[in-house]
């Protein structure tokens, strides 16, 4: 199904299908999943459906940069970024941002990833000089006790995305910028009753 219209943004050369790519290797794709979303709240329970996916991504050895709900083509959506290490590099992130359409028994997903490349960690080493590791480092204000993954710190904030405009997670939220203006819904998809939260169980 073809949920979400719109996707395929200028910059973006066709790869596969429903997926693209621009020139800096970023990979922009759309999902349909016909399944219950595997989400911990309800989109309009924020607080604990922040707490649920800072616990997860920590727990896959991630961090959740942001989350938030916005309204995609009119439908209200599950907007997020989180930042995940380069996997069998030393060194290095990707950034992946998102936006999650969920239906009672099914979803909708376009997803932009972009990876760091070449010499690695210069906006966090830079925020961090400017700022000084205690200002930097921080709790995870939606899940304070959470540990593992990769820490939350100053320099993935939107405050530093101007004096770094050519770095991944910079690309990331100027991609889902792109997406929000331009991604439509299909009627017949918004029609569908909408996600209220997990199922329960009865003890």
């Amino acid at each position: 199904m073809s949920a979400l219209l719109g996707v395929e943004l200028p910059g973006y050369r066709t790869v596969d299908t429903d997926t693209w790519l621009n020139d800096h290797g970023d990979v922009l794709s759309l999902h349909f999943f016909d399944l219950v979303p595997d989400l911990s709240a309800a989109l309009d329970d924020g607080p604990a459906l922040r707490h649920g996916l800072t616990r997860f991504t920590a727990e896959a050895g991630g961090g959740l940069v942001e989350a938030s709900v916005k309204r995609l083509g009119g439908v209200p959506a599950l907007r997020q970024i989180l930042k995940l290490p380069l996997p069998g590099q030393p060194s290095g992130q990707a950034f992946i941002g998102s936006f999650t359409v969920p239906r009672a028994t099914c979803s909708t997903v376009v997803k932009i990833q972009a990876a760091e490349r070449g010499m690695t960690g210069m906006r966090e080493a830079v925020v961090m000089a400017r700022l000084g590791p205690e200002q930097y480092f921080r709790p995870h204000p939606y899940a304070p006790e959470v540990q593992g993954g990769l820490p939350f710190h100053e320099a993935d904030h939107d405050r530093w995305d101007a004096g770094f405009p050519d770095h991944p997670l910079t690309r990331v939220r100027r991609t889902l910028e792109a997406l929000a203006e331009a991604v439509t819904v299909d009627p017949g998809f918004a029609a569908l009753p909408p996600f209220t939260g997990p199922a329960t169980t009865a003890p």
